[in-house]
C-alpha cells in the first residue's frame, strides 16, 4: 500500500464516521452506546445505507470514467461526456412507460441495456470520425448525450412522466434507505472485474495495432471494458440518479500525480472518488441545514469549474504518459502510439 493510498483510506474513514452523525435528526455516539432504540433504528435504516451508497457511487463513477479514458486514450471521455448517463436515464423511462409497476431491479435491466447500447453507439461513431481531435471527441459525446436526453424529455412530456422521471434526472441521496439501494452493490464486483482486466485495458489504450501485436483482441476488450463502465453507471443512476463529472475529474486529477497505468491508479482513483462524493454529500447536508441540497448541485458546480481548468491544462501541457512509456519499454518498443479509435492525446 502506497503512502497516498493509506492517506486516502485514513481520510475516508474519518469523514465516513463524521457523516453518520450529520443530518436533520440529531444522533450522538452516546445515544448509540447507550442502546437508544430510535437512534439505532435511524442509523441502520438511513445513515449506514446512505454512507454505503455514497462510497460506492464515488468509487463506481470514478472507475467507470477511468476505464473509458484508458480505453479511448482520451482524458475528456467519461460517462458524462460519452452519453452513458443520458442513455441510462432513457432506459429507466422506457421501463416506467411500459412497466409502471416495475421494481428497482426491473428498471435496472432496462437501464443496463440502454447504457451499454448508448456507450457502444458513441464509440462506434467515434471509430468512424475522420477528425479525432482530443477535444472534439467529448464534444461529440456531449451532443449525442443531449440528443438522447432530448428524446427522454420528449417522451416524458408526451406521456406525462416528467414528475416520475425527475428522481433520476438530479442525483441525490435523500431517498436512500435500507431495502431500496442494494442494487448499487453491483459496483463492487464490477470494479474487481476492471482490476482483473486492467492490463488488457492498458494495452487496448495503446491502439489497435499495438493490441494485435501482443495477441489481444482489440474489439472484444474495448467493448467489454465499455460494458463494465456502462453497467457501473447504470447501477448508480438507477439508485441515486444522475451525478455528473465524477468520472471525468477524479481520474484526471489522479493521473496528474500517478500516471496512466490503470492498475496502479485504480485504488487511488476509487478512494478519491468516494472521498470527493462524501465531502460533497456532507456539504449538501450542512449548507442549508436542516434542509438538504441535491448532491448533483454541489458536484455539478465544483466539477464544471475543475473541468474547465482541466481543459486548459491538457491543451497546454498535454497528457502525462509515464506509464505508457513504461509499457512501451516493457515490450521493447520505442515509438509512442495513439489510439486511433478515440483520438488520444500525445
Amino acid at each position: 500500500m502506497t503512502r497516498s493510498t493509506f492517506t486516502l483510506l485514513a481520510l475516508l474513514a474519518v469523514f465516513s464516521l463524521a457523516s453518520l452523525f450529520v443530518g436533520a435528526a440529531d444522533i450522538s455516539a452516546g445515544d448509540l452506546l447507550a442502546g437508544d432504540a430510535e437512534s439505532l433504528e435511524l442509523m441502520l435504516i438511513s445513515r449506514l445505507p446512505r454512507l454505503l451508497a455514497v462510497l460506492l457511487t464515488g468509487m463506481g463513477m470514478s472507475i467507470a470514467g477511468l476505464i473509458m479514458q484508458q480505453l479511448c486514450a482520451n482524458k475528456f471521455v467519461s460517462p458524462t461526456t460519452g452519453a452513458t448517463i443520458s442513455s441510462a436515464q432513457l432506459g429507466i423511462l422506457v421501463a416506467l412507460l411500459f412497466f409502471p409497476e416495475s421494481t428497482l431491479w426491473s428498471r435496472a435491466i432496462f437501464s443496463f441495456a440502454a447504457a451499454v447500447a448508448g456507450t457502444w453507439i458513441f464509440v462506434w461513431f467515434i471509430l468512424r470520425m475522420p477528425m479525432k481531435d482530443p477535444v472534439m471527441v467529448p464534444l461529440v459525446g456531449i451532443m449525442f448525450g443531449n440528443v438522447v436526453g432530448g428524446v427522454t424529455n420528449l417522451l416524458a412530456y408526451r406521456f406525462d412522466m416528467t414528475q416520475a422521471l425527475s428522481t433520476w434526472l438530479v442525483g441525490h441521496f435523500s431517498l436512500v434507505l435500507r431495502g431500496n439501494f442494494e442494487l448499487v452493490f453491483l459496483v463492487a464486483p464490477l470494479i474487481a472485474l476492471a482490476w482483473i482486466f486492467a492490463k488488457h485495458f492498458n494495452i487496448v489504450g495503446m491502439g489497435r495495432d499495438f493490441s494485435k501485436n501482443l495477441g489481444v483482441n482489440y474489439t472484444a476488450v474495448l467493448f467489454g471494458g465499455l460494458t463494465i463502465a456502462a453497467m457501473i453507471t447504470a447501477s448508480v443512476v438507477s439508485v441515486v440518479g444522475s451525478i455528473s463529472y465524477i468520472g471525468l475529474i477524479v481520474p484526471n486529477l489522479i493521473s496528474l500525480f500517478k500516471g496512466d497505468d490503470l492498475r496502479s491508479t485504480l485504488a487511488d482513483t476509487a478512494l478519491s472518488g468516494a472521498l470527493f462524493v462524501l465531502l460533497c454529500d456532507i456539504a449538501g447536508r450542512l449548507i442549508i441545514a436542516p434542509y438538504e441540497l441535491p448532491i448533483e448541485l454541489i458536484i455539478g458546480s465544483v466539477g464544471s469549474l475543475i473541468f474547465i481548468a482541466l481543459i486548459f491544462y491538457r491543451l497546454r501541457f498535454g497528457r502525462k504518459s509515464m506509464s505508457r512509456s513504461a509499457l512501451l519499454a516493457l515490450f521493447g518498443l520505442e515509438r509512442n502510439r495513439r489510439n486511433p479509435a478515440c483520438g488520444g492525446l500525445q
